[in-house]
């Protein structure tokens, strides 16, 4: 388990530093040849922004939603190419329904939510090093155009005058702090709790702060905008996947039956619709253990998805047996080289762990590789 992350993007604590020996040496591309002999594992990275970083100071909205800089994003494309082979989910699903193997060091590049800079910055480069990627994409906020709800609810925690934050939902009255670095901790305090109640309880409560707060979500800012369609169709006339992620990033498992598998098979309709062919990747909203379960993995399979992936951190030595709950490694913005190939090397010794809720109720968690 890694401890804290450093300035200079090294992972710390003792597997931290293990890691950063191995990269600094080189031995890194012999450890992992070595155990490619014995470990056969799909990676799949999971990406959320690719952009500058901004100051904090002036930045609006949420920066751990940033995954990492366009330099650094070109640098780790550069190495997945140099020693491991790239490869698409669209691929993945279909060795699996052929029941093909999978080559080695397969590695599966995919970017949740669908903001914009994953066309503006991200898509070039992708295009340019021929490397394939899975744009999963929240179909309500490329309508719409309007800011994710997460993401706006920080904007907004960020930027109030408000003197105190008083959300009856999940039990917080607290004064609302002058400090910006307090408010973007105590933003992410309300993210972290929020994820416990129901999904329409959630929006319900974004949209009473937009209310009280007059801050409406129904603008389109530049630092938090979605992609359009003519965007997203572009990215897949050029080959890259498109999946869904959900119709407003709702967390399936905390919505009712009905409403789960109408968002679901909405999400489907309207990427059919607008991309000309069926969608068959899904990446469930939030992705941890209270995002899914049994019930909205079965109404994927049913919806006509050919496989799913969670925000569980591991790799999927037999993908076939979590297809629709396929493990991933994230990318954070604080990650350096060393870091970064030591992840792809050694995913077991160097990853961000998940964190687990003993109130999440499937079996999907027990296949993961713990970090």
């Amino acid at each position: 388990m890694l401890t804290h992350v450093e300035s200079h993007g090294r992972a710390s604590g003792i597997r931290g530093r293990v890691a950063e020996l191995c990269y600094s040496t080189g031995a890194l591309h012999s450890l992992q040849r070595m155990r490619s002999w014995w470990q056969r594992d799909l990676r799949i990275l999971a990406y959320h922004r690719v952009m500058p970083l901004p100051d904090p100071a002036t930045f609006d909205f949420d920066l751990e939603l940033i995954s990492t800089t366009p330099e650094r994003f070109r640098a780790q494309m550069l190495h997945v190419k140099q020693h491991f082979t790239p490869v698409s989910l669209g691929d993945v699903a279909a060795a699996l329904n052929d029941d093909n193997a999978l080559p080695a060091d397969a590695v599966a590049i995919t970017f949740d939510d669908g903001y914009d800079d994953n066309y503006r910055i991200a898509y070039p480069i992708l295009r340019e090093l021929d490397i394939p990627a899975t744009f999963f994409v929240s179909t309500g906020h490329i309508d719409t155009g309007k800011p994710f709800g997460y993401d706006w609810l920080v904007h907004m925690i960020l930027l109030t005058h408000a003197p105190r934050l008083v959300l009856s939902e999940i039990g917080m009255d607290v004064p609302m702090p002058h400090d910006r670095g307090l408010r973007r901790s105590l933003a992410g305090t309300v993210l972290k709790n929020m994820k416990s109640i129901d999904a329409m309880k959630q929006e319900a409560m974004i949209e009473r702060l937009e209310q009280e707060w007059r801050m409406t979500s129904n603008v389109r800012p530049d630092d938090c905008r979605p992609m359009t369609w003519d965007q997203v169709r572009e990215m897949h006339a050029a080959g890259f996947d498109i999946g869904s992620h959900g119709v407003y990033h709702r967390m399936l498992a905390k919505l009712s039956g009905g409403l789960m598998a109408e968002e679901i098979r909405q999400s489907k309709a309207t990427l059919d619709r607008e991309l000309g062919a069926p969608a068959t990747l899904m990446s469930y909203p939030v992705g941890g253990d209270r995002a899914f379960d049994e019930g909205v993995m079965n109404a994927t399979r049913g919806a006509g998805f050919d496989l799913a992936v969670c925000y569980i951190c591991g790799t999927n030595p037999r993908p076939a047996s979590n297809r629709y709950a396929l493990l991933r490694l994230p990318v954070e913005r604080m990650m350096g080289p060393g870091w970064f190939a030591a992840m792809l090397a050694l995913p077991s010794l160097v990853s961000y762990p998940t964190a687990h809720h003993p109130s999440a109720h499937h079996e999907p968690v027990r296949e993961q590789v713990h970090a």
